[in-house]
């Protein structure tokens, strides 16, 4: 592959913020959605909907990307992208907006894995880190800067620039991947694997809807089709995913990680800017700082990702990460009605550096493990579980979380229920406060349960690797 890597980079970049800020930047814009489009009920889907379209087309993309080539696999994707842009742009209505969200997630499915699959084909072992640690920079900022640009495009303009600015955006992506990007493919005869990638979509989507809305039956429904793709994949001639994924040590490994990265991620990221306006008495701007660091130490420690894995090898890289976590996890923890944002954000930083650490070793050495032809395969398979991993720890977490809250106040509650009581005022505020705080403390101390899991699934790994693929 010859290419001129800095246009290509630059594209790379531009199409990852889109992916992640998409994911974000509505949920600022609820109010002017709902107050124009009607229908409050059906709007958690249509960040629901991108989300799940997205964790399903992942690792079809990468499949697909090792039989015909990175550039048009992205570029299809990207396309997918900006068609549902301008879908959610022109929408009438929320059923509409939402069917738009879905394309959107299909195209967004291409981009994360294989934006990272081109840097892995563009730059040696050695560089991988400082440009993967640009990508997760661009991924980190653009989901933590997300909200609030959402909220300022509805309160200033219209939330239809939400989806409009995408298009030239995206269209600027598109021009230098294609234009700089030159890449030589041998496409090798064979058919897609339709059977295996329809059951693995339904079977994943069944369950992830499952674990987001905490319902039995589309897991119970999605379990079996599932366990249909992993007996159909054994027999087809082109499985989607090759059952030669899940007897090699380090990808075992690495995709275990990958959905620790996943759980952990959703502790902060939704628990600490609660925590700090419902216990601490801080502002939104000040919470979302102390969550915002968290966006520093990951590509900090990205950058210091390879030298270490080059010299310890990238198990003992994941365990400092790991480690790293666990110690976030009791500082946050620790945390009291007492404490400061800076302390807060103190925490933030430490669990971002260990989640940097964690993410980089498992993806570069998953990359590590394979050839060209069968990279896009794996590098798809560890963006879906750390997508999946997201998924059941949102479901994990919020369940610490309600039960913590439906013992203390004597009955069902949620987060977000204590949340607008705090907000309500009134004479059993600080019971409500305490509450809080002791449902927050103990989603982090199952932080700490998931840390000592996150060693388990990685000492599967072999300490050492031959490096240099």
């Amino acid at each position: 592959m010859t290419s001129r890597r800095g246009p290509v980079a630059a594209g790379l970049m531009l199409a990852m913020a889109l992916a992640a800020i998409d994911q974000t930047i509505v949920a600022t814009a609820v109010p002017s959605i709902v107050r124009d489009l009607g229908s409050f009920s059906l709007f958690p889907w249509v960040i629901a909907g991108y989300m799940l379209a997205q964790a399903v087309c992942t690792p079809i993309y990468g499949r697909l990307a090792d039989v015909y080539g990175r550039k048009p696999m992205l570029a299809t994707g990207m396309a997918v992208f900006l068609v549902g842009s301008l879908l959610a742009a022109v929408s009438a209505s929320m059923p509409m907006l939402i069917v738009a969200r879905v394309v959107q997630g299909v195209g967004a499915g291409a981009i994360q894995s294989i934006v990272q699959v081109v840097a892995a084909d563009l730059y040696s072992l050695e560089e991988r880190g400082r440009i993967s640690g640009l990508l997760s920079s661009v991924w980190g900022v653009s989901a933590v800067v997300g909200p609030a640009v959402g909220g300022l495009l509805s309160e200033l303009a219209t939330w239809r620039l939400i989806f409009w600015i995408n298009l030239p955006v995206g269209a600027a992506a598109i021009a230098a991947i294609t234009v700089f990007l030159d890449e030589k493919v041998d496409r090798r005869p064979g058919r897609v694997d339709v059977p295996g990638g329809l059951l693995l979509v339904s079977g994943v989507v069944a369950v992830m809807l499952g674990l987001q809305e905490a319902l039995w039956w589309p897991i119970a429904a999605g379990v079996p089709l599932l366990a249909g793709f992993a007996w159909w994949e054994r027999r087809a001639a082109e499985p989607m995913i090759p059952p030669w994924v899940w007897r090699d040590r380090v990808l075992l490994g690495s995709f275990l990680g990958s959905a620790i990265v996943g759980m952990v991620l959703v502790g902060p990221t939704v628990y600490l800017p609660t925590y700090a306006q419902g216990v601490l008495g801080a502002g939104a701007v000040a919470a979302g700082f102390a969550l915002a660091v968290q966006s520093v130490g990951w590509p900090l420690s990205v950058n210091l990702a390879p030298r270490l894995y080059m010299r310890y090898g990238f198990r003992d890289t994941a365990l400092v990460g790991l480690a790293l976590i666990a110690v976030s996890a009791v500082l946050f923890a620790l945390m009291t009605e007492r404490s400061s944002l800076w302390y807060a954000g103190t925490c933030s930083f430490v669990n971002g550096a260990g989640l940097g650490l964690l993410s980089m070793s498992m993806l570069v050495g998953a990359q590590n493990t394979v050839g060209w032809d069968r990279r896009g395969v794996v590098t798809g398979g560890v963006v879906f579980f750390r997508i999946a991993g997201g998924a059941l720890g949102t479901a994990v977490l919020a369940g610490v979380a309600n039960l913590t809250l439906a013992a203390r106040l004597d009955g069902r509650a949620s987060v977000d229920e204590a949340a607008r009581a705090l907000e309500r005022g009134g004479a059993e505020v600080e019971q409500v406060r305490l509450a809080l705080a002791g449902a927050v403390h103990n989603v982090f101390l199952a932080m700490l349960v998931l840390a000592a899991l996150g060693v388990v699934a990685v000492m599967v790994v072999p300490r050492r690797t031959p490096l240099g693929k």
